[in-house]
């Protein structure tokens, strides 16, 4: 499952009024940006986070709406960044349109970068199976295009949606039976298979998994899915609390010992 990022932690704005509330829906409807979207932003999450704030600027500066259209928006990196939230009446879908679905926005658009990968077809679906467990959301998976004159959510992704939207490997999405957060009991995410270290600087979504969880444990860092100076520093502080190494490196013994129950 993706990791939720909360408002506050990738620095949303306030909305500019009381949002109208929702107890369900039929289902969800896939957008894209309709614009161009920076390949970089695959290997850099920050650039993610930059997006989706631009994207509420666009749309409560732009467009006057009290905040941010989508109720979620899934980047590449497997994260699912909080917009309006479940229970809460988008304004994305269209007139007369969003009260029948939610809205989940993927960090693709018709240039630059137009396919999405498999780890953001995972997202998407990570977010419906939020959306349905939290927010009351039914089985329809729409794109926006459905009911709205609109080339959205392009190409590639209108046509997954068509093919049921499987996710990556084969299977077809389900209802989720429970939310995506942990629960006592659920298995720790698998070492990445890669050292996070710095320096070099360490960047990616492995990164913001483990920075999250060590904010969990108590420990004060910025969750920015990048390795630094302070992340190191977190990492030497943890790594003597288990009586590790303390080189600041997360392997596979320090990361087992940060998601350790």
């Amino acid at each position: 499952m993706a990791d939720i990022v909360t408002r506050a932690e990738w620095g949303a704005r306030a909305p500019k009024g009381t949002y109208s509330t929702l107890g369900s829906t039929k289902g969800t409807k896939v957008h894209y940006t309709g614009g161009r979207v920076d390949p970089r932003i695959i290997d850099d999450h920050d650039r993610c986070v930059e997006l989706v704030r631009d994207i509420q600027a666009f749309h409560m500066d732009g467009h006057g709406w009290i905040d941010i259209g989508y109720s979620l928006v899934a980047c590449p990196h497997r994260l699912v960044f909080t917009g309006r939230g479940p229970h809460r009446l988008p304004a994305a879908n269209g007139p007369g349109l969003n009260t029948g679905h939610y809205a989940v926005l993927a960090l693709v658009g018709n240039e630059g970068l137009v396919q999405p990968s498999d780890e953001q077809l995972h997202a998407i679906l990570d977010a419906i199976d939020y959306l349905r467990a939290q927010g009351g959301a039914g089985h329809e998976i729409k794109g926006h295009r459905d009911g709205y004159s609109t080339d959205c959510p392009g190409g590639p992704l209108y046509s997954w949606i068509q093919r049921g939207a499987p996710r990556p490997g084969g299977t077809t999405t389900r209802p989720a039976a429970s939310a995506m957060q942990p629960k006592p009991g659920t298995r720790a995410p698998a070492w990445p298979g890669r050292l996070l270290r710095y320096p070099p600087l360490t960047r990616g979504a492995d990164v913001y998994t483990w920075q999250r969880q060590a904010k969990k444990l108590g420990y004060d860092l910025d969750i920015d899915g990048a390795y630094g100076p302070q992340s190191r520093g977190v990492c030497r502080r943890l790594q003597r609390a288990h009586g590790l190494d303390d080189d600041g490196i997360v392997g596979p013994l320090t990361w087992k010992a940060t998601f350790a129950r």
